[in-house]
């Protein structure tokens, strides 16, 4: 326990943002409060950071067993029309136009500039093929996000916020087993595929059933769903899911930890507009269709720059990703300086903590490009010491998504 708080604050103190003049509420924030969360403000909202287990405990149970997040702050939008794949797709270096009818795939929001605005998520719902995209973007860029996406395809399709409803995310490797309790043939979903589904909800009255529409992935590293509710119904489904023995309450702080185990960007740390998808290492985000001799290669904001990353074109790129561990234990904390072993600064660290499942110190960073290949030696400088790391492949914790 005491290497559990040692640990924990940091962390939690890492995760909270200004406090602003007037806090927004999820939908759940009463059931939080009543579960004797400790609540931050982060990206706006009242948020729960962590539950009286503590951080250590709910990140472990979520890799066990199955925990309950709130992500009711993030933002989720629909694109509506014939052209609206189209339309999206000139925004992203991503391919939108050939995404099957029910299939989820990560996405880059791009300045003109080759800058990362956000990082989401969207499905291909094509209702009745008129054309429907279903979005979700973090909670600190929404606003930015949709006046933005508004303005550049706005008269090619409908961009319609949905500030009605929540978002919650199951996760763990019993997720399913918790989930298809309460609706039956959800197993049936593999890795970033979603649809409509009915959940048991005896909370909102006998054999009674909440329309949801969920997906089959999440933020953890860990199998799981998320599950888009219309906010008078979330705390009703929180209830239910919460009834079911492998799940308990999981908050931000374990959140933060997991998706760093699991090698995953945190918008504002590891990504922002000073980033490009070359730089952050997501090429994989990126399909060939969009590339050098692509059937639509380009047309996306900072084409010529992110195409010249991508070829290795001598100076386009000035930094990289990369996953580092350190070979003391002491963890290494966001904007920690990077420096070779002759003192000179190479980067910075963007997400670093101990890793609660390997019991080791590790972190992301940015480092010049010669010593981003696995094995390079780094020292970072804690309280003005050095800390030697290492350059390791990502994700410190194998994923274990369900791809059928």
């Amino acid at each position: 326990m005491a290497l559990a708080m040692e640990f924990d604050l940091p962390l939690l103190d890492s995760l909270m943002t200004t406090t602003p003049d007037n806090l927004l509420n999820t939908p759940l924030n009463d059931l939080h409060v009543s579960l004797g969360a400790r609540m931050v403000p982060f990206a706006g909202y009242s948020m729960p950071v962590q539950y009286p287990s503590g951080l250590m405990a709910e990140h472990h149970h979520t890799r066990k067993a199955a925990g309950l997040f709130d992500v009711s702050h993030m933002g989720q939008l629909r694109l509506i029309g014939p052209d609206a794949a189209a339309a999206f797709e000139s925004l992203m270096p991503v391919d939108v136009i050939d995404l099957p009818v029910g299939k989820q795939r990560y996405g880059l929001l791009l300045n003109d500039e080759g800058g990362i605005i956000d990082d989401l998520m969207f499905v291909n719902r094509d209702y009745a093929h008129g054309g429907d995209i279903f979005v979700i973007v973090n909670g600190a860029c929404k606003v930015g996000d949709i006046a933005h996406i508004q303005a550049r395809i706005g008269t090619r399709c409908q961009v319609i916020p949905m500030p009605e409803m929540a978002l919650l995310a199951l996760q763990g490797p019993q997720a399913v087993t918790a989930l298809q309790r309460l609706c039956p043939g959800i197993d049936k979903l593999v890795f970033m595929t979603g649809g409509k589904f009915n959940i048991a909800c005896d909370s909102a009255g006998p054999h009674q059933t909440i329309e949801c529409f969920v997906t089959r992935s999440g933020y953890t590293g860990e199998d799981g769903f998320e599950i888009s509710v219309h906010e008078m119904k979330a705390e009703a489904l929180a209830h239910a899911l919460l009834a079911q023995p492998e799940v308990k309450p999981i908050g931000l702080g374990a959140r933060n930890s997991l998706r760093l185990e699991a090698g995953l960007c945190l918008y504002g740390n590891d990504i922002d507009t000073s980033t490009t998808p070359v730089e952050a290492g997501l090429n994989w985000a990126m399909q060939k269709v969009r590339r050098a001799g692509g059937a639509r290669v380009g047309g996306f904001p900072g084409t010529t720059k992110i195409l010249a990353q991508l070829a290795g074109e001598t100076g386009a790129l000035g930094r990289k990703r990369v996953g580092l561990m350190a070979l003391e234990r002491i963890p290494v904390r966001d904007h920690t300086e990077l420096q070779d072993l002759n003192g000179k600064r190479i980067g910075e660290v963007t997400s670093g903590l101990l890793g609660p499942t390997i019991d080791k110190p590790v972190a992301m960073g940015y480092v010049t490009p010669d010593f981003a290949a696995l094995g390079s030696r780094v020292n970072a400088i804690v309280r003005g010491k050095p800390v030697p790391m290492e350059v390791v492949a990502m994700p410190f914790v194998p994923t274990r998504y369900y791809r059928g």
